[in-house]
């Protein structure tokens, strides 16, 4: 996969040169371009903003240095005849782990991190494929989303993880969010780890991660089981983690 990120603070993309973006980047399973705005800025100042028709705060980001650096690098020798551009941004459609997977599929994907009151909406028009949200929150660029995107997308390219259940068994890959996990020593601070995961008992095992992540859910992002398919056990499950008090 090839990635190409548009901004005015190319330090911002350093992170993906570490941990697993870093190894996919070594083993050349994903190749990762930072592109400085300013360098299709036209005037001595490198301007890359103005203010806003029709009045109020804030500057917006000029249509034109953006068209010049996307026009560059969709001309450029990429996988793909075109490549998927993505801009992050507050008023997006919502990020998610079945998103993810569906860019994780493509070839070519272009992030352009828009700053200040946003880029020109011509822009937008004339070349967004994707607006993405990562949450109902403002930040103040989009350097912060595309890593947060980038780091779910990564994982989910072929060989990036050493073993492949880990992705399985991740929140969301089943609509449930994933239950708590633990290591040794058994027994820490007077906490002992639940006894079914020390029985050798893998169909017990399997059912209590399964409870576990029902109850999770549950109390946590109930809105998520209105798109599950439960049975009666995980119903009862369900509605005995409902009835619960409150932690």
């Amino acid at each position: 996969m090839r990635v190409d990120v548009v901004t005015i603070f190319p330090a911002y993309l350093e992170p993906l040169r570490l941990s697993l973006l870093g190894k996919a980047r070594d083993r050349g399973m994903l190749e990762i371009n930072g592109h400085d705005l300013r360098d299709w800025a036209t005037d001595r100042h490198r301007t890359v903003d103005d203010t806003p028709y029709g009045g109020g705060p804030g500057m917006v980001m000029r249509p034109d240095p953006w068209d010049a650096a996307l026009r560059a690098i969709a001309d450029s020798d990429g996988p793909a005849p075109r490549p998927r551009v993505i801009v992050p941004t507050p008023t997006g459609r919502p990020f998610t782990q079945a998103y993810a997977a569906e860019l994780a599929a493509a070839p070519w994907l272009v992030f352009c991190c828009g700053r200040y009151e946003g880029i020109d909406a011509r822009v937008i028009d004339a070349w967004a494929d994707d607006e993405i949200s990562i949450g109902d929150y403002v930040l103040s660029g989009g350097e912060v989303a595309t890593l947060v995107m980038l780091e779910a997308i990564a994982r989910l390219l072929p060989g990036a993880v050493g073993n492949a259940e880990s992705i399985t068994d991740d929140s969301f890959a089943h609509g449930l969010l994933e239950g708590p996990v633990y290591t040794r020593p058994p027994d820490w601070a007077g906490r002992r780890v639940p006894e079914v995961l020390l029985s050798g008992d893998h169909g017990a095992i399997a059912r209590w991660r399964r409870d576990e992540a029902l109850r999770r859910t549950a109390r946590r992002r109930p809105d998520l089981l209105a798109a599950m398919d439960l049975d009666r056990r995980d119903e009862t499950v369900v509605a005995a983690a409902l009835a619960e008090p409150s932690a």
